[in-house]
């Protein structure tokens, strides 16, 4: 090994930093060139303008480039190379899944999308990245395939505001890298630091105004697999049992947005795989915060999750459960709160 671990994590965060921040600007010029734009013909798109997609295409190159990079910079274990391997392949299938969506005139189809995340999924569990703290295996590798096929949506699902899926998953990424785990496998903090620097790459160009372009579905999608996939490599902890539910905390935001999207349309009879404006992001705007500030809170939130999330694997049993149970009765209480805005008018 030339470089320490520590050094070759930042090295890796910073590589996928700067192709990132160099390939962004550039597939939006291509977007722009193709017309491969976002227009705003439905009432839940909350731009005014057409906008450049592709932006996704600079976040999973950089990615990709930046672990291939580090990999001949030192020896990689068998298994991780293996891990890395079945990330890779099924990242692969998920770009081409976001990409082929995003071009396509009228989209590929929920349906369709589906079939190919499950797809995805499987490829992990071929190399072996599964959840393996539940019996029977099979119950397991269902569970994990609807885990993967879960948070790859949820990514997708909270893109409903510049910086928002971009942002959280940067701030999931460090979380996944610098929880200090006794058991946590290599791969993990490679792909968490190669994902936050393609992401840190592209977020202010999506937070720009005269440079602004989207993750697309290509973006969000890749976003999701990649952070389903860190979640599955490492036990958490051995200090108590709940410790391996840390993830539901480091992807809290995601996954609380789709439940509370999915309530919502339920109790209103629309089909949760149709667009609404049932978003948390949106209904505190229609409450009245600036989308400045919406970003603050949550980002505020999605670290205070983090820290939650590392508190969960280092205090005994019943401080876990007491954790787990308060930030259930806060999440029923906001959601209550937030089901009551008014987002019509």
């Amino acid at each position: 090994m030339i470089f320490s671990d520590n050094t070759l994590y930042l090295l890796c965060f910073l590589t996928a930093l700067c192709i990132s921040g160099i390939l962004t600007p550039a597939v939006r010029l291509l977007a722009v060139k193709l017309n491969i734009l976002d227009h705003p013909v439905t009432e839940i798109k909350t731009h005014k303008n057409p906008v450049p997609y592709l932006g996704g295409v600079a976040v999973a190159v950089a990615l990709a480039v930046s672990l291939l990079f580090v990999r001949f910079l030192t020896n990689f274990p068998t298994g991780t190379l293996r891990s890395l391997r079945g990330i890779f392949y099924g990242t692969l299938i998920i770009f081409l899944t976001g990409l082929a969506d995003d071009i396509h005139p009228r989209g590929l189809g929920y349906r369709k999308k589906f079939v190919l995340q499950f797809l995805a999924a499987f490829c992990l569990l071929f190399f072996d990245i599964r959840i393996k703290f539940i019996s029977p295996a099979w119950f397991a590798d269902i569970l994990t395939v609807i885990w993967v096929v879960g948070i790859t949506n949820a990514l997708n699902i909270v893109d409903i505001m510049d910086g928002l899926s971009s942002g959280i998953g940067i701030i999931a990424s460090l979380a996944f890298l610098f929880i200090s785990l006794p058991s946590e496998e290599i791969y993990v903090n490679f792909t968490a630091a190669a994902l936050a620097g393609a992401l840190a790459g592209f977020l202010p160009f999506n937070l720009s105004r005269r440079l602004k372009i989207f993750l697309g579905d290509t973006g969000s999608l890749v976003n999701g697999f990649v952070l389903a996939a860190l979640s599955l490599g490492t036990s958490y902890t051995r200090t108590n049992n709940l410790g391996v539910f840390a993830p539901i905390f480091i992807l809290g935001l995601p996954l609380y947005d789709t439940f509370l999207v999915i309530y919502l349309r339920f109790m209103k009879g629309q089909s949760p795989f149709l667009g609404s404006k049932d978003h948390f992001a949106l209904r505190l705007e229609a409450f009245g915060f600036l989308r400045e500030e919406i970003l603050v809170i949550s980002y505020a939130a999605a670290m205070f999750l983090a820290f939650a999330a590392y508190e969960v694997t280092v205090v005994r049993m019943e401080y876990a459960a007491f954790i787990y149970a308060l930030a259930g009765l806060a999440a029923l209480y906001v959601g209550t709160w937030l089901a009551r805005i008014n987002i019509d008018g």
